[in-house]
């Protein structure tokens, strides 16, 4: 397989980024059972692990996908949101590997990491604006990894202000 088709299958996850409409969306949906699977298989380290490498292996993807292209950020490329997703998800993991609770019981904050990634990666508020600015396949990635990381803290956010503070 030559580099670019591998490229476009990486970047667009298996196809997924040709879904319509709003193809961002259906690759951070896409995320969810990926995260959720590697959580059961390796825990947090797991899918932090696999966080780092979309990030690596997107980069490259998405210098082949726009090499001689006029659009830097091709709607199709969807890896981005794979990666952002993964990161928002971080705040669930965590605490259910590191103590010992079924993934599951936290769908709360599944659900909040969904809607407030998507949320930041649409609106792209400060620093996801910046970094969406930003020339090159780096900035392709970092809008959607610092967009996972705002989704990350509201979620932790929301967790304390439940469990911590309301006693829920």
């Amino acid at each position: 397989m030559k580099k670019s088709r591998l490229a476009f299958l990486i970047g667009t996850v298996g196809g997924v980024g040709y879904l319509r409409p709003a193809p961002g969306t259906w690759g951070s949906l896409a995320a969810l059972p990926m995260a959720y699977a590697l959580h059961q298989l390796g825990g947090f380290l797991l899918l932090a692990l696999a966080t780092v490498l979309c990030i690596v292996v997107g980069v490259w993807a998405a210098e082949a996908m726009t090499r001689n292209r006029e659009n830097m950020d091709p709607s199709e490329f969807v890896l981005d949101e794979v990666a952002g997703q993964f990161t928002a998800l971080w705040a669930v993991s965590y605490p259910a590997w590191a103590h010992d609770i079924e993934i599951t019981a936290l769908w709360p904050g599944w659900i909040a990491a969904f809607v407030l990634f998507r949320l930041f990666d649409i609106l792209k508020p400060g620093p996801v604006g910046w970094a969406d600015r930003q020339k090159g396949a780096t900035g392709v990635m970092m809008d959607d990894i610092i967009a996972g990381i705002l989704a990350a803290i509201c979620v932790a956010a929301l967790a304390f202000l439940s469990h911590g503070v309301l006693g829920m």
